[in-house]
């Protein structure tokens, strides 16, 4: 994963969460590379949390801007 994953849109990280997912639930997958795969979808899980993060704090500030114009006029 490593930088391309950090530069993804959330629907991308999302996507790529659930290919993860579904390489974790293979009853042939080894235990070390469970593991490897659980970190990696934990990783992109945090990204993914951290967009949606920035997206409600710009909201937020779009909102106060609009609530302080409606009150300016």
């Amino acid at each position: 994963m490593g930088e391309k994953m950090k530069h993804k849109t959330f629907e991308e990280k999302l996507a790529y969460s659930k290919t993860l997912l579904e390489k974790l639930m293979d009853p042939e997958i080894t235990l070390e590379e469970s593991v490897k795969l659980y970190e990696e979808g934990l990783k992109t899980i945090k990204e993914a949390q951290k967009l949606i993060e920035d997206a409600k704090t710009k909201i937020t500030v779009i909102e106060q801007q609009n609530q302080t114009l409606t009150e300016d006029t």
